[in-house]
């Protein structure tokens, strides 16, 4: 097995930061299989005399795939399998073995070992082993970082985000965390109002212990509204056969969710300015007055301003509500959270006992480009769609709701209307590929402009002037 006599081409289909590590013993194999693999695989490939070198070299440095042999001195290659799993090492390991010894291998692949070839090893069956190897590896260790930025620094108080404008949103949160000031959040149906709502209640634990008491002011009428809000007394209508503590009183010392105010009708809405003002309230068809330490979260979907306008909300209890106002931008314009989002839902929806499903990047191209309407209530009902009709761990496509993955993958970016000049459809065409090929090389590139520079055949000026006209985040790619 001769690497110059070999004819495997070189190629470059697995990642640039992969190493290998071979495993041997035996001097001129060693040299053998590190040459073939760093000549075949253009990849940094390092060689261990046995398995304690080997794990002494994996301390020090990642290693993607490890190549080794079974029979060594001082740590066997079974030994060394072992030693991998017990540390969870991030490592794929292939197992070359004797004639004599394939019992042996099929045990190590009892333990953990990818698989096993016989020596000495066919060439061309060791580097499409080893290509598939590093292909899966890097798809789990691409799993393993998202899954670590999403319970790492891509969470503030259990919401999940990497968008600048969310760490705008993150930081008014943590300088409001030690008042009881009143918060009006606005934003489109699926934004996550609630989600900010008991993640300002979680920043305020300490001063506030109470409860987080939600209700939905569009979900009741006007009297059923008044009874949940501040409860009523035995007898004080019809089927009150007992004394009843309403939403205020339970969130005493805690914070008030009060989703959707701008539902609640005009005759109530002069009962919460009271409340909001004086800080105390009757119950239903009670007269004592009722003390409350409260701090008070509304949200809303509709333009506040508008319905002051229309005379459909007050304008004094508007001024009442919005001390601190936080604005929730729509999904559309954080692309850089649909990938975060979707590896958190893929593995709150994964089966009992299976590995979360991984989305293709076919699919997580149509995710990142749909317009989200119903923001990221819609995209979490998507990928639970995606996560029940999926049979290989893999969503593709084809496992995406229709009207998701039929808007984008069904639309013909060439048809042609001839109402309209061919320089402007032109124009228009070009500007579509330019967009849609600077964002794949930069996701192919991670974000860095200058190798996407070198793929696309331009300068690396003229990429960032194209990145900045069409509006194209490059941070958005570096964790792609």
């Amino acid at each position: 097995m001769t690497p110059a006599n070999s004819p495997i081409e070189p190629t470059a289909e697995v990642a640039p930061n992969q190493r290998i590590l071979v495993v041997e013993d035996v001097k001129d194999a060693r040299d053998t299989l590190q040459t073939l693999l760093k000549v075949a695989l253009r990849v940094e490939v390092d060689a261990a005399t046995d398995g304690s070198h080997a794990l002494t070299m994996m301390g020090e440095r990642p290693y993607s795939l490890i190549v080794t042999d079974l029979k060594m001195p001082k740590i066997d290659g079974m030994k060394l399998i072992q030693e991998i799993q017990e540390k969870k090492l991030p490592s794929t390991v292939i197992v070359t073995t004797g004639h004599g010894s394939v019992a042996d291998a099929v045990e190590a692949m009892k333990l953990g070992a990818y698989d096993f070839l016989i020596k000495p090893p066919d060439p061309q069956r060791l580097i499409l082993l080893a290509k598939r190897a590093l292909r899966e590896r890097k798809l789990q260790d691409e799993v393993i970082s998202l899954r670590e930025q999403v319970h790492g620094r891509h969470t503030f108080l259990n919401v999940l985000s990497k968008s600048r404008k969310m760490f705008d949103v993150f930081e008014l949160i943590s300088q409001i965390s030690d008042t009881s000031s009143t918060v009006l959040i606005t934003g489109e149906t699926g934004t996550g109002k609630e989600q900010v709502a008991r993640a300002i209640h979680e920043s305020s634990i300490e001063q506030r212990p109470g409860q987080f008491v939600p209700i939905n002011c569009a979900a009741f009428n006007e009297n059923l509204l008044e009874s949940e809000l501040f409860g009523h007394e035995k007898g004080s209508f019809t089927g009150a056969d007992r004394k009843r503590i309403g939403r205020f009183e339970q969130a005493h010392g805690g914070t008030l969710f009060l989703d959707e105010i701008g539902d609640v009708p005009l005759p109530m809405q002069v009962k919460l300015l009271r409340v909001l003002q004086e800080r105390r309230f009757e119950r239903v068809g009670g007269s004592d007055p009722v003390e409350i330490d409260v701090r008070v979260i509304a949200a809303t979907h509709q333009n506040m301003e508008s319905l002051i306008r229309e005379g459909k909300f007050r304008e004094d209890l508007f001024f009442r509500l919005n001390v601190v106002r936080i604005d929730l931008p729509p999904l559309r314009e954080r692309p850089e959270d649909i990938p975060v989002l979707v590896t958190h839902f893929c593995h709150k929806y994964a089966r009992p006992g299976q590995k979360a499903p991984v989305v293709s990047e076919e699919a997580m191209t149509i995710l990142t480009q749909a317009p989200w309407p119903g923001n990221i209530r819609q995209l979490e009902n998507a990928i639970e769609r995606a996560c029940i009709t999926t049979r290989d761990g893999l969503v593709e496509a084809k496992n995406l709701p229709r009207d998701i993955a039929g808007r984008l993958t069904g639309k013909n970016p060439l048809s042609i209307d001839l109402k309209r000049t061919l320089p402007e459809q032109l124009a228009e065409f070009t500007a579509a590929i330019e967009k849609r090929y600077l964002r794949k090389a930069l996701r192919r590139t991670r974000g860095h402009v200058g190798k996407c520079a070198k793929l696309a055949g331009l300068s690396r000026r003229s990429v960032s002037d194209k990145i900045t006209h069409y509006g194209i985040d490059k941070d958005e790619f570096k964790q792609a």
